[in-house]
């Protein structure tokens, strides 16, 4: 957040409760209630009424501002990619590549080691849920895997389209 208001248009003592209505409409989410990160928010102008301008009417003002801006951009859902390296036995490999596309991952590399096949690959992680308890199934509970976080992509149109879809409701 940065104030780049002149000549005193916004007094100083509204602008902390300016910026907490922005941050809180950016925490709380605009789209689908989801958090918003990456956006920087500058205060440019504004105006106040000496008897009827208060901190909350200042906070509410910075959150619409938020609400309306976003609106008119294009904003884009990100969604958490997950790096994750499995250790299976050679004979359910094809198994665990074919769960891995399934579940909209890319496998990135393989690498013999010793009986076992190691994968590496990257999958949402919206499409990790269940998946423990899917690679036991697969692989008669001989294989293994680890994540961890790796980074933020823009969510396909398929799953975006019913998250954006609740922008119109919300706002």
């Amino acid at each position: 957040f940065e104030n780049k208001t002149v000549g005193g248009s916004v007094p100083r003592e509204y602008v902390g409760p300016t910026e907490a209505g922005v941050r809180e409409a950016l925490q709380s989410g605009v789209i689908a209630g989801y958090p918003m990160i990456d956006v920087r928010v500058a205060l440019v102008d504004g105006s106040y009424h000496a008897v009827d301008s208060s901190e909350m009417a200042f906070k509410t003002a910075g959150s619409m501002g938020v609400r309306e801006a976003v609106r008119k951009a294009d904003p884009i859902i990100l969604e958490p990619i997950m790096k994750m390296e499995i250790s299976s036995p050679e004979q359910f490999f094809g198994d665990v590549l074919g769960d891995i596309s399934a579940r909209r991952g890319h496998v990135l590399g393989v690498e013999p080691r010793g009986t076992l096949q190691i994968v590496r690959a990257n999958v949402p992680l919206a499409e990790t849920f269940g998946y423990s308890t899917s690679l036991r199934s697969l692989t008669q509970g001989r294989a293994t895997y680890s994540m961890e976080f790796d980074r933020y992509e823009p969510a396909p149109r398929s799953v975006a389209e019913p998250l954006t879809g609740k922008v119109v409701a919300r706002a």
